[in-house]
């Protein structure tokens, strides 16, 4: 491993400050080199994992990313939280950490705060203006960095061009993972990297995001060009206003960024970190009505737009009653195709069967051309709020709005003051062509859920997508899904209308348990699901909606992943394959399943494919699994229909 230590030459003793885990195990360095400048680096176990980067920002009337002078630095302080979200990856969390906060000054005496706290699984730092002053100041740049060692690897999704893609509606975060490139590598379409970005420096692996996103503040991305292997910070395309409002951070004094999010350690630390809604805001409203997670129906990708008419969305709440799920949601142009007399008799006739109805939106102002309706209701407070009172007296359950596309600051506002708006009459929301969450299922506990990926849509529409779900699905739970509830609308069992699907059944059900969303959206469609053997069936009814932890078994990004997650007492497994050759794994199941039984689910000789057997597992907890190429399992405790 490459050493760091003349990375630090550029700083005093007396001048670097030191925050450190409350185990130690993450150490990181911060100072001010002899410009002024502020810097940082980041050790794990006493060996670098980020040599010496940039910290700072740029305002219209000062620089705070040079000259500066330390006024103080606090002493260490002990940081504690417990909280709880539902539609995470772990319902109950316990934060811990230490915080320093370094208080700057330019020579004109404007102050600037640069906060850490560091906990065992990761760093997060932000900037605080703490003067007071009614003018609003904007933001030029901001000089973040992260500089890895000279051998990091890189896995990383290039931002997309804005006004690009169907009706203009990108950037929507709806990309393939570039995988183990070189760290430095500029993006493939011009236009950044975007967040969640994992890296391997030496024998560590990092994992670089932002949470806790305010209205004040825009999205922000790795910038396109790392030279060296450092990656910047950068604000969004000058177009990304959208709303006509600013692009780059404006604000009022005091102000403050979002957090800076580096977890730290190994593959397992990745995967069970909760570091980037650990850092996010804590609840800003107290939504009306109950918060329930659960699953969906959803008629949409498999049968496309014209099936959307009241007999077949009729169907769909029987096929959900049928499972135990609890919403079904009817895609675009329902106002047009169904209509809102007879989307009340859908909910009427649901409401009997513990069935809710989700209803699909364009968010669309002039920023795009989709033609998708229902267009424009969201775009200011008194439609919005016309358009709520009136699905509340209906008793709509939830939304599904569509079609961002954008980044700026403006943009990020839109999207608080839907949330906001919608708080008071109990609506849940589902946002979809979209951005990066960052941390709002906490802020706002009736996000349920939000795209922010390339999901199984994609695969029905061309060929060339449908090749790459099975390494792109093991992508996710180390990238996209680490942290906030992801929309990826997994599972078709039978087949897609247009492609090859090209992985198996089993992998496909293991996607059920894989992948996070407090409404998990389901692709398959009643037709397919008849083929499938019953106790698939059963096993579905039983896949909980709310989980209370999880544990990494084994994988590696864009390869391979197995996964357990826990609901009260009992014990889920899934695993996928994504590459074209069969892998055998063994397992340490003592912490999940030792001395137990589980139901298996693998590929076999039925219908559509499945097998299924009951696996006793030694206490000693070790149990061989065979991954097939391409395919998977899932595992669960037995249960009656």
């Amino acid at each position: 491993m490459t050493a760091c230590a003349p990375a630090v030459m550029t700083a005093t003793v007396e001048n670097t400050r030191t925050i450190t885990t409350p185990h130690g195990r993450v150490v990181v360095d911060v100072w001010l080199d002899t410009a002024g400048a502020p810097r940082y680096l980041v050790q794990l176990g006493g060996e670098p994992v980020l040599q010496e980067s940039r910290l700072g920002l740029v305002r219209d009337d000062a620089d705070f990313s040079t000259g500066l002078r330390l006024r103080a630095v606090t002493p260490t302080e002990a940081v504690a939280d417990r909280y709880e979200t539902p539609t995470a990856k772990r319902r109950v969390n316990e934060y811990r950490a230490h915080r320093r906060v370094f208080q700057l000054e330019t020579a004109a005496g404007q102050r600037l705060d640069l906060v850490f706290q560091v906990s065992d699984d990761g760093v997060g730092f932000r900037y605080v203006f703490p003067d007071t002053s009614a003018e609003v100041r904007r933001l030029l740049e901001e000089v973040t960095s992260y500089r890895l060692l000279p051998d990091a690897r890189a896995w990383l999704q290039p931002m997309q061009v804005v006004g690009t893609g169907w009706g203009g509606s990108n950037p929507a975060y709806e990309e393939y993972y570039q995988q183990d490139i070189p760290a430095g590598t500029p993006s493939t379409l011009g236009a950044g990297w975007v967040y969640p970005a994992l890296f391997r420096s030496g024998s560590a692996w990092l994992l670089v995001s932002e949470t806790g996103l305010g209205r004040n503040y825009a999205g922000t991305r790795l910038r396109h060009e790392s030279p060296g292997g450092e990656y910047r910070v950068g604000f969004p395309d000058p177009r990304e206003s959208r709303m006509g409002g600013p692009v780059n951070p404006t604000s009022t004094l005091p102000w403050s960024s979002p957090w800076r999010v580096l977890v730290v350690g190994s593959l397992q630390t990745i995967a069970e970190s909760m570091l980037g809604i650990d850092l996010a805001d804590p609840p800003a409203v107290r939504p009306a009505g109950e918060i329930v997670p659960g699953k969906a129906a959803w008629s949409w990708p498999l049968l496309g737009d014209r099936r959307i008419d009241f007999d077949t969305q009729k169907e769909f709440v029987d096929y959900a009653a049928s499972l135990g799920w609890r919403y079904v949601l009817v895609d675009n142009y329902w106002d047009r195709q169904i209509g809102y007399e007879k989307i009340q008799e859908l909910i009427d006739y649901a409401k009997p069967k513990s069935v809710g109805i989700l209803l699909w939106y364009n968010s669309a102002g002039p920023w795009n051309t989709t033609p998708q309706t229902p267009r424009d209701r969201m775009l200011t407070h008194e439609s919005r709020v016309a358009e709520f009172q009136r699905l509340k007296q209906m008793g709509v359950a939830g939304l599904k709005i569509d079609f961002f596309g954008a980044d700026g600051q403006s943009m990020i506002a839109y999207y608080h003051d839907i949330m906001i708006d919608a708080a008071p009459y109990g609506l849940l929301l589902n946002f979809h062509g979209a951005t990066l969450p960052r941390g709002w299922s906490r802020t706002y506990p009736h996000l349920m859920t939000m795209e922010g990926i390339k999901g199984l849509e994609f695969a029905t529409f061309e060929q060339v997508n449908a090749d790459q779900v099975p390494t792109h699905a093991t992508m996710l739970p180390f990238t996209r899904n680490v942290f906030d509830p992801m929309d990826f609308t997994p599972m078709a069992l039978d087949r897609f209308p247009r492609t090859e699907r090209k992985t198996t059944p089993a992998a496909e059900l293991a996607q059920a348990i894989l992948f996070t969303s407090g409404i998990q959206h389901y692709a398959e469609i009643p037709a397919g699901m008849a083929k499938a053997p019953e106790y698939v069936r059963t096993f579905l009814r039983g896949i909980p909606s709310i989980w209370d932890d999880v544990r990494f078994l084994a994988g590696y990004p864009g390869k391979y992943v197995v996964l357990a997650r826990r609901s009260g007492e009992r014990w889920w497994l899934a695993g996928l394959n994504g590459e074209d050759t069969e892998r055998e794994l063994t397992l340490d199941l003592r912490e999940v399943a030792g001395g137990k039984s589980l139901v298996l689910i693998t590929e076999g000789d039925d219908a559509l494919g499945f097998a299924r057997r009951v696996v006793p597992v030694p206490k000693t907890g070790e149990l061989v699994v065979k991954l097939k190429a391409r395919g998977g399992f899932a595992a669960g405790p037995e249960q009656r229909d």
